[in-house]
C-alpha cells in the first residue's frame, strides 16, 4: 500500500512507542512499572461512572451536535468564567475527542504550507508533528531549567517572522511542570501586542494540577485585550481522571471555532456522547477530589525527588505543576552497562533502565530537550518506591 510522504515523515509518539514496548514485555511475563504514559492512577468519581450509566439507560446514545450538547458546552462557558475569569460563549465553545484533538484541528484549519508555530521546548512529544501534519513549520525555541524551562519574552521576540501564525503555550508544563506566574503571561502578551498576526494557542489540560504557590493563569485571564487572538483548550482527562472518556474543549474565535468544528464534521462527528454525559457531571459536580489528588501528588512528588536526588549521576528539580519529574541524566553518558554497551543517549538509558530495571520511562529527546528523561508520578506509593529502587540499583551497576 501506498504511504503518503508526509506520513513517512511523521515520528511515532515517543511515549506511546515506550508504553507499547513496555506492554510487549509485560506480555512476555516481565513485570514492568509503567511511568511513561501520563495518566492518573485514581479511578474516575464514582459519581461520574453513574451519570454515564444514567445517560446511556435514558437514550443519550445517539449523535450529538458536532460541537458538542448545549449542555455540556453551557458548563464549560460557566467553568471559563469562573475558574478563569473568560467569557466564552457557547457557540464559541467546542468538545472534541480529547485535547489533542481540538490541538490537531485547530492547526489543521488555520495553517497554510509554510506558516511557522513557534514550540518552546520542552515540548509535549505530538506537537511537532501535529504542525507538519497541517503542512506547517515548527519552530522549537530551547528553553533551559534556568529560566525554568520557560520561553522568554525575549526569546519570544527573536522568534516570531513574518510567517508565524502560533505561539503554542503549555502551563503546567508537560514534560517540565512550568507553570508560568501571571508576570510572566504579562510579559509575553506585551511582546504579542506588537505582532497581531501572531494566534495563541494555550493548552491548559494540567490546569487543576499546580504546587505550592504557583497558581495558575491562562493568557486571556491575565491579557484579555488578546480574547479574539487565542484559543483556550482544556478537558476533564488528567483533572478528573478521565484519560480513557476522551473528551476536550475549547473556547476561541467565533471564526475558528466554527473551521475546527467543520473539521470536526468531516472526521469524528460529535464526541462521545456518554462521555460529553460524564464531562457534563465532572464540571458540574463535586471537585473534592481534586484537592484530596493533589495532596498525593505532591506526596509522591517529594517520595520520588528524594530517593532519586541521591543517585550519582542524577539530578532532580521540584515541578511546579502536572505530574512529572523531568530528570536529567547527561552525566550519566559514557557509562557502560554490564552487558558492555556505552550509554550514548537518553533514550538509550531509558532503554537499559527498561531491560534491566523494568521501569518505563521517556526520554528527553522525545520532548525536544537531550540529556534528560520524563517520570509520571501519578502511580501509587509502592509502585513509585519499586521503580525508584530498581533505578537506582541499575544505575549502580554502570561502570
Amino acid at each position: 500500500m501506498q504511504i503518503s510522504e508526509k506520513i513517512k515523515n511523521i515520528r511515532v509518539s515517543g511515549t506511546i512507542k515506550m508504553a507499547e514496548l513496555a506492554r510487549k514485555m509485560q506480555a512476555e511475563g516481565h513485570d514492568i512499572i509503567e511511568l511513561s504514559e501520563g495518566e492518573p492512577d485514581f479511578d474516575t468519581p464514582e459519581f461520574i461512572i453513574e451519570s454515564a450509566f444514567d445517560a446511556a439507560r435514558n437514550g443519550q446514545t445517539r449523535y450529538t451536535s458536532v460541537p458538542g450538547t448545549i449542555e455540556l458546552r453551557k458548563a464549560i462557558s460557566k467553568k471559563f468564567y469562573n475558574d478563569n475569569k473568560v467569557e466564552y460563549h457557547v457557540d464559541d465553545i467546542i468538545v472534541g475527542t480529547g485535547a489533542k484533538q481540538l490541538i490537531f484541528n485547530a492547526l489543521l484549519a488555520t495553517i497554510n504550507p509554510g506558516n511557522e508555530v513557534i514550540i518552546p521546548a520542552p515540548y509535549w512529544v505530538s506537537y511537532p508533528d501535529m504542525v507538519k501534519i497541517a503542512d506547517g513549520i515548527p519552530v522549537i525555541v530551547p528553553c533551559d531549567s534556568l529560566n525554568g524551562f520557560k520561553i522568554t519574552p525575549e526569546k519570544l521576540h527573536k522568534a516570531i517572522t513574518n510567517d508565524t501564525r502560533w505561539l503554542l503555550l503549555n502551563s503546567p508544563g508537560n514534560p517540565s511542570g512550568a507553570v508560568y506566574s501571571s508576570e510572566e503571561l504579562m510579559a509575553l502578551a506585551d511582546v504579542l501586542r506588537d505582532h497581531k498576526k501572531v494566534s495563541i494557542m494555550c493548552d491548559d489540560i494540567y490546569e487543576a494540577i499546580t504546587f505550592g504557590n504557583n497558581q495558575f493563569y491562562t493568557l486571556v485571564e491575565v491579557a484579555p485585550d488578546l480574547h479574539d487572538r487565542v484559543l483556550t483548550v482544556n478537558g476533564v482527562s488528567k483533572s478528573h481522571a478521565m484519560t480513557g472518556w476522551r473528551i476536550g474543549f475549547a473556547g476561541g474565535p467565533n471564526d475558528l471555532i466554527s473551521a475546527m468544528s467543520k473539521i470536526q464534521g468531516q472526521s469524528t462527528t460529535n464526541a462521545s456522547s456518554v462521555g460529553q454525559a460524564a464531562a457534563l457531571a465532572a464540571l458540574e459536580g463535586s471537585q473534592e477530589n481534586l484537592g484530596v489528588w493533589n495532596l498525593a501528588y505532591v506526596r509522591r512528588m517529594r517520595l520520588v525527588r528524594d530517593r532519586l536526588s541521591a543517585v550519582p549521576g542524577l539530578a532532580l528539580r521540584d515541578p511546579q505543576g502536572a505530574f512529572y519529574h523531568f530528570i536529567k541524566c547527561s552525566d550519566l553518558f559514557g557509562k557502560t552497562t554490564p552487558q558492555g554497551d556505552q550509554l550514548t543517549s537518553d533514550n538509550a538509558l531509558c532503554l537499559y533502565l527498561l531491560q534491566y530495571a523494568h521501569v518505563a520511562l521517556v526520554a528527553g529527546t522525545e520532548f525536544g530537550c537531550p540529556g534528560y528523561f520524563r517520570l509520571c508520578f501519578a502511580k501509587s506509593d509502592k509502585e513509585l518506591i519499586k521503580a525508584c529502587d530498581s533505578i537506582s540499583e541499575a544505575i549502580k551497576l554502570l561502570t
